[in-house]
C-alpha cells in the first residue's frame, strides 16, 4: 500500500525479547518441517476466537485447526489427510460464499506481499486458507513495487524479480498465487505501484532521463516525504518517481502490465499514481519550481501547449525563472510585435488586456501560469493511468485505482497538495481510497469516503481501503469492525472493503515469512 503504511506496526518491547526467543524456536522447527510459522498457526487462531462470528463470515476455531492438521499432514505425503483436506477447503469456500451472499459487505479482501520463502511446498496454501478463516474472499497481491513478482528465467521488464535464490528461475509466484487463491473462493487481483518505479529503475542512462525532475534540479529521492527515508533496520525503501510524460517509462510499465495480464488476474490495482508528498511546508505546492514537471519530455510537451511564439517565450521565462517579471512581458513585446497576447491552451485574455499598463496585466498572467503548470502536472498522472488501465479492461479485467481522499485539494489560496493526485479524473473501474484518518473515532474516516463518494460516476465501485486490525484500535484508528461498522451505517451504498494488511494482523508470521532464507 502506498505511502508510510508499508511499514508494521511498532513492536514494543516485550514483544521484541518475544521475537528473539520465538526466532530460535523456529530455526529449529523450520528443519523438520516445510510449513513456514507452524508455531504461530495457534496464536493466530486463538485471536479468533472472539472474532468468529457470523456476520464476518470467519470459519470457528475447531474448523480452522483441524484444516490446518490436515494441510500439515496432507503435505506429508498421507493421501487419506489430502482427500479430507480438499472436502474441508471446499466446504469453506461454500461457506464464506454463502455468508457473503447474505451480509451487506458483499466484498471483503485483504493486501498482502509474498516472500521468496512463499514458494514452498504448502506455503501458499497456508497463507490462502488463514484468509479464509477470516471471512475474505477477496486478496490483493504485492506484484510490483520496484521489484515485479515475475519468473527471474522469462522476465522481459525493466525491473528485477522478486524471486533470485537458485531454483527459483523458472518459479511463477503471482500464477501459483492466483491458482491457489481461486481454489479456495478467493478473487486474486494484482497491485501495482504506478509512478513510483523504484531506485533501481535509475542505474541505467534511460533510467535516469526518465526520473520526474523538480525546479530545483532534485529528483524524488531527496523530495523528503517520509516514505524516502531509510526503513528502521537502515535499508534503503523502494521509492523513486518518474515523469509521468517520459515516453520510455510508459514504455517499460506497459510491458509489464501486459506480462501481468498474461496471468490473469481478476483485476489490478495501481497504486502510487502520484507525486511525493514533502515534509512540513515542503507538503504544499505553492510555486512552479514545487513541482515536478521539469523532467525533458514534461517540459516539452508543456511548451507545445503555447499558441503562439509570444506564450512560448513566456513559459519559458517562467520555468526557468520561476516567475516572471514585467521585463518579460516587455521584452516579448519587442521580440514578437505582431502577436496581440501571450497564448497557451485554456487561457482566455482579459478584456481590453493588450492595452492594459504591463504591471496591471502582470498578476494576472502569473496566475494563468501557475494554474496552468499545476494542471500540466496533474494532467500527466491521470494520462499515465489511463494508459497503464486501458489495456488491462480491454481483457475484461477489473482495473482499480489507489488513492488518498485528500490528495487532490488546494490548500490556501494559490497552494496544492503536493501528491497532485487528480483522483476525481480517473476512469478506473473501481476506486480505492485510503480511508487512513487517525482521530481514533469511525466518523473522519466515513467523512472521508463520503467525500470520495460524491466524486464517484454511477459506473465507478467504491471500495474503501481501511488500516487497522481486528479486535483493537491501532495507531489512532478504531478496530476494523468499528470502522466497518460506521461505514455500513452512514454509507450503505457500500459493500466491498479492503485491509491493510495481512502483515499487521498476523506480525510474526509475517515476520518470519519475509525473514525466512531458501536453502
Amino acid at each position: 500500500m502506498d505511502c508510510t503504511l508499508h511499514k508494521q506496526l511498532p513492536v514494543s518491547l516485550l514483544g521484541w525479547y518475544r521475537h528473539k526467543w520465538r526466532q530460535k524456536f523456529l530455526l529449529g522447527l523450520l528443519a523438520t518441517t516445510s510449513s513456514i510459522g507452524q508455531a504461530f498457526y495457534a496464536d493466530a487462531t486463538l485471536a479468533q476466537t472472539a472474532l468468529s462470528r457470523v456476520d464476518y463470515c470467519q470459519i470457528p476455531l475447531a474448523e480452522a485447526t483441524a484444516k490446518n492438521t490436515l494441510r500439515l499432514a496432507a503435505q506429508n505425503g498421507d493421501r487419506n489427510s489430502q482427500a479430507k483436506y480438499n472436502e474441508i477447503v471446499k466446504k469453506h469456500v461454500n461457506f464464506v460464499a454463502q455468508c457473503r451472499q447474505k451480509s451487506w459487505l458483499k466484498n471483503q479482501a485483504i493486501w498482502v506481499r509474498l516472500y521468496p520463502c512463499d514458494t514452498r511446498p504448502g506455503a501458499l496454501e497456508e497463507i490462502f486458507d488463514r484468509m479464509v478463516n477470516r471471512g475474505y474472499n477477496q486478496v490483493y497481491v504485492a506484484t510490483f513495487y520496484g521489484k515485479a513478482l515475475l519468473p527471474r528465467a522469462s522476465n522481459r521488464t525493466a525491473w528485477n524479480s522478486v524471486l533470485t535464490s537458485r531454483g527459483t528461475d523458472k518459479t511463477d509466484l503471482l500464477a501459483d498465487a492466483i491458482q491457489k487463491g481461486r481454489e479456495r473462493g478467493l478473487k486474486v487481483y494484482a497491485w501495482m505501484y504506478s509512478l513510483n518505479f523504484g531506485p533501481e529503475y535509475a542505474v541505467t542512462p534511460e533510467g535516469q532521463s526518465a526520473l520526474a525532475l523538480n525546479g530545483r534540479g532534485e529528483t524524488t529521492l531527496f523530495a523528503g516525504e517520509e516514505g524516502f527515508q531509510r526503513a528502521a533496520d537502515g535499508s534503503a525503501n523502494s521509492v523513486l518517481f518518474v515523469d509521468p510524460y517520459s515516453n520510455r517509462a510508459k514504455t517499460d510499465y506497459e510491458q509489464l502490465v501486459k506480462e501481468v495480464i498474461a496471468r490473469r488476474p481478476d483485476g489490478i490495482l495501481f497504486d502510487y499514481i502520484r507525486f511525493p508528498r514533502g515534509q512540513g511546508a515542503q507538503s504544499i505546492s505553492g510555486q512552479v519550481r514545487d513541482l515536478w514537471i521539469y523532467g525533458d519530455e514534461s517540459r516539452q510537451t508543456l511548451m507545445a501547449l503555447a499558441k503562439n511564439s509570444k506564450g512560448s517565450y513566456i513559459i519559458d521565462r517562467y520555468l526557468t525563472n520561476g516567475t516572471i517579471t514585467v521585463n518579460d512581458l516587455k521584452e516579448a513585446d519587442k521580440l514578437y510585435p505582431l502577436e496581440v497576447e501571450p497564448m497557451w491552451q485554456g487561457r482566455t485574455p482579459l478584456e481590453n488586456e493588450a492595452n492594459m499598463p504591463y504591471e496591471d496585466k502582470f498578476a494576472w498572467m502569473e496566475w494563468d501560469l501557475w494554474q496552468l503548470t499545476l494542471a500540466h502536472a496533474s494532467q500527466g498522472v491521470v494520462n499515465f493511468l489511463q494508459r497503464a488501465a486501458t489495456p488491462v479492461e480491454q481483457q475484461r479485467i477489473k482495473s482499480g485505482s489507489v488513492f488518498f481522499p485528500e490528495a487532490n485539494q488546494p490548500v490556501g489560496r494559490r497552494g496544492y497538495d503536493s501528491r497532485l493526485q487528480a483522483w476525481d479524473r480517473f476512469t478506473t473501474n473501481e476506486w480505492h481510497p485510503m480511508a487512513y484518518a487517525t482521530c481514533n473515532r469511525s466518523d473522519c474516516i466515513t467523512n472521508q469516503v463520503r467525500r470520495v463518494l460524491s466524486f464517484a460516476p454511477a459506473s465507478t465501485n467504491v471500495i474503501p481501503a481501511l488500516a487497522g486490525n481486528w479486535g483493537k484500535p491501532t495507531e489512532g484508528r478504531p478496530s476494523l469492525e468499528e470502522q466497518m461498522d460506521g461505514i455500513h451505517r452512514s454509507l450503505p451504498q457500500i459493500n466491498s472493503i479492503s485491509h491493510f494488511a495481512f502483515s499487521w494482523q498476523e506480525p510474526e508470521y509475517d515476520y518470519y515469512r519475509s525473514s525466512c532464507q531458501l536453502k
